[in-house]
């Protein structure tokens, strides 16, 4: 009997980890769960035995899949990927997967939750501004980026997209207007959401320069990675532009000074919370238990990523 481990230092909610469980036993794998975990030791003594892994931001580096000696699979639960190390992964024959699509909306709609907390001041009771008539651009259209777009329609919202991978007639298809440069994208938007992954292309590639394109009370939402904003150039921005508010989806390293310098102009989130909601945690649950299987049974590697 091949046996799943369910590696999640930060659990999946209980439902989620049931169905896995249900979906595991029902095509005849054990499933076995190591939650909460607090040392690697216990991840590598886990993973020792299993043939597959399902992972949310637990790191599998080098170490983990070297040790993982029976291992074939490893999946991401999420889009993210960046948190397996991937050339290890094929080192030791083993496939990497995420489960791309299954927390797109539960990150879009924190990416406006976080927006509307900023245009309203963190309600502190003063005058706010409103989302309607605003423009907003959309740094990569991929399944986050087409559900950010459906929730800023209903707030009659003009709306822009750069994603040199997406052609025009299917940006226009969801009435978006498809921009052809990131620097356009930037110059014409007071709001951008990103949706950029992190990887050796993209990592500090939102810049001051980049940044400093955006017209007056601009607002950079960043659901995305932190890797992606260089740091450096976004203080510099903060500095020289009174008007430039920063939110996002996981605190930066120089979040420090944001609490010293920029009161009133910034949120972060305590930890990554785009996916932490209880529908995303099942949907992606399920999906990783799936693939697990179909990749045993059918050779199905579809959504691989190394």
């Amino acid at each position: 009997m091949k046996k799943i481990l369910i590696a999640t230092e930060k659990p999946f909610a209980k439902e989620a980890v049931e169905n896995i469980e249900n979906i595991g036993k029902n095509a005849g794998y054990e499933v076995i769960k190591l939650e909460k975990y607090t040392t690697k030791e216990q991840l590598l003594e886990a993973v020792a035995s299993v043939d597959a892994m399902i992972i949310r931001s637990d790191i599998a580096d080098k170490d983990v899949l070297t040790a993982a000696k029976n291992l074939k699979i490893v999946v991401r639960a999420g889009a993210g990927f960046d948190n397996i190390d991937l050339a290890a992964a094929t080192e030791n024959n083993i496939v990497a997967m995420n489960t791309p699509g299954q927390n797109s909306n539960a990150v879009a709609e924190l990416a406006f939750a976080m927006m509307l907390y900023s245009a309203r001041g963190g309600f502190d009771g003063k005058t706010g501004t409103e989302l309607r008539d605003k423009t907003l651009g959309i740094h990569a259209y991929g399944n986050v980026g087409k559900y950010v777009a459906q929730i800023a329609k209903g707030f009659g919202m003009k709306l822009y997209a750069f994603d040199p991978f997406i052609k025009d007639s299917d940006i226009e298809a969801d009435g978006i207007i498809p921009v052809h440069s990131v620097e356009d994208l930037y110059r014409n938007c007071q709001y951008v959401s990103l949706h950029i992954p992190a990887n050796d292309k993209t990592k500090k590639s939102i810049n001051k320069n980049l940044m400093g394109l955006m017209p007056k009370n601009a607002v950079l939402v960043n659901t995305a990675r932190k890797e992606v904003i260089d740091e450096d150039g976004l203080i510099a921005i903060m500095c020289e532009r009174p008007d430039f508010k920063y939110l996002s989806d996981i605190a930066p390293e120089c979040a420090h000074i944001f609490e010293e310098k920029f009161p009133n102009r910034y949120v972060f989130t305590p930890k990554k919370m785009g996916a932490q909601t209880e529908e995303a945690n099942i949907n992606a649950g399920i999906a990783a238990v799936n693939q697990i299987i179909a990749f045993f049974e059918k050779g199905d590697v579809k959504f691989k990523v190394n």
